[in-house]
């Protein structure tokens, strides 16, 4: 079982940033961290939960929803067992609960939620214009 926890959120106007940080308990997960594929997710209110940035650092690979690119960059320290999102340049429509998950499955690896075995509890990031 994979314990994820989530910190960082907050509000800020548009154009700011944030730093979100997820933090993986080590010792729950027999895996090494650098082999889990790790995602970020967000959901606003009414709307489906969508797949934000990837990283599977075993092979070097990212991904960034459309939305995002340019300006979100997905990092993980695996000294710490933990996944950063940066987020810069943010807008309105970034306003969201950004939820960190994690894959035991190389194949779930992506922006897909379904594709996620573990959730963390969330953090909520408002960006006001």
């Amino acid at each position: 079982q994979v314990q994820l926890v989530e910190s960082g959120g907050g509000s800020v106007q548009a154009g700011g940033s944030l730093r979100l940080s997820c933090a993986a308990s080590e010792y729950t997960y027999s895996t090494p961290f650098y082999n889990t594929p790790m995602g970020w997710f967000r959901q606003a209110p009414g709307k489906e939960r969508e797949g934000v940035a990837a990283i599977y650092t075993r092979y070097g690979n990212t991904v960034y929803a459309d939305s995002v690119k340019g300006r979100f960059t997905i990092s993980q320290d695996n000294a710490k067992n933990t996944v950063y999102l940066q987020m810069n340049s943010l807008k309105p429509e970034d306003t969201a609960m950004y939820y960190c998950a994690a894959t035991k499955a190389a194949m779930g690896w992506g922006l897909l939620p379904s594709g996620y075995n573990y959730w963390g509890q969330g953090t909520q990031v408002t960006v006001s214009s």
